[in-house]
């Protein structure tokens, strides 16, 4: 079993920034990790991805080139870094993570999520 467990979320003004982080832990090789929003009254959206094979990432065409994902393998943890947010970054942020690699179409684990609000 994964647990996954984000931190970094909070209020920031547009045009600010914010870093996410989500620790695994549970087992020792998790190949793809990622993040998911859901904004209120809104589906959950894929955000980005990123597997253990270096440069192997993938993001939502609305946050390319605002949002960096990256991870430190060695501490099962990723990151999120969100630059320039906007009002419709407002969301859960969730994460997710598959064993095998994958594009986390349907991912195999999830976090309890972090609220991001982004103020106008």
């Amino acid at each position: 079993q994964v647990q996954l467990v984000e931190s970094g979320g909070g209020l920031v003004q547009a045009g600010g920034s914010l870093r996410l982080s989500c620790a695994a832990s549970g087992r020792a090789f998790i190949h793809t990790m990622g993040w998911f929003r859901q904004a209120p009254g809104k589906e959950r959206e894929f955000v980005a991805r990123i597997s253990r094979i270096p440069g192997l990432t993938g993001y939502a065409d609305s946050v390319k080139g605002r949002f960096t994902i990256s991870r430190d393998s060695a501490k099962n943890t990723v990151y999120l870094q969100m630059n320039s947010l906007k009002p419709d970054d407002t969301a859960v942020y969730y994460c997710a993570a598959d064993l095998s690699i994958s594009t986390l179409s349907e991912p195999g684990y999830w976090g309890q999520g972090t609220q991001v609000t982004v103020s106008s």
